[in-house]
């Protein structure tokens, strides 16, 4: 079982909000993320033809941002997966039958200010900084707005996952419509001519034969 036939049992259980597929999340992507006013839930999908070389990196990162995480594996990888989750990480097995929840999502109270503002562009969080009453942000590059949000106790978490939270839902048409007109361009475009393989020449024959 691959990938895309996982997500496709996965997305009508998201149910109010949205979802992104592919949101970058610190060094990696998660795979699914559901998000609605209250939360956002990433899920980590693991296919058969994938492996767990990755899980501690995703994990770390999933871990700074999302109020719950979910690793939705196959049958294959169920075992050896299990021993790497923490005990707040859910987990679901893929089957032919559909997905069974081996084990919920339990509340992740790990978030942290600075990744969690990593999800959105720089821009948008100097607005909402601004709007808090802040000065001098405006001029900051990336790793100071980090850094301030790393020491800073002015800004309620909870304000900023809101934040977070409701220009990532609102900014799901954007993308939407910039992915129906990219897949228009491809189709305006001519179809890419197959590359042909040019024959080797025949190898010389030997002087020998050749005389």
């Amino acid at each position: 079982m691959n990938d895309p036939e996982i997500r496709a049992m996965l997305y009508p259980l998201l149910t109010g909000g949205v979802y992104i597929d592919e949101l970058p999340t610190g060094t990696t992507r998660a795979d699914v993320v559901h998000i609605t006013s209250a939360f956002m839930h990433g899920y980590e999908v693991k296919g058969d033809g994938d492996t767990l070389q990755r899980v501690a990196n995703q994990l770390r990162c999933y871990g700074e941002v999302y109020d719950f995480v979910t690793f939705v594996v196959t049958e294959k990888h169920a075992a050896k997966v299990l021993p790497l989750l923490p005990t707040w990480v859910g987990l679901m097995v893929a089957s032919a039958d559909g997905l069974r929840a081996h084990r919920p999502a339990g509340y992740n109270a790990a978030v942290e200010r600075a990744p969690i503002a990593k999800l959105l562009l720089l821009e948008e969080v100097k607005q909402f900084l601004m709007a808090r009453g802040l000065t001098g942000v405006s001029t900051l590059r990336s790793r100071e707005v980090s850094q301030f949000l790393r020491t800073t106790h002015v800004v309620p978490l909870s304000c900023l996952a809101q934040y977070v939270r409701d220009r990532l839902m609102a900014r799901l048409p954007e993308r939407l419509l910039m992915r129906a007109e990219r897949k228009k361009e491809r189709e305006r475009l001519p179809p890419r001519k197959k590359k042909t393989k040019r024959k080797k020449p025949a190898a010389k024959k030997k002087a020998a034969k050749a005389a």
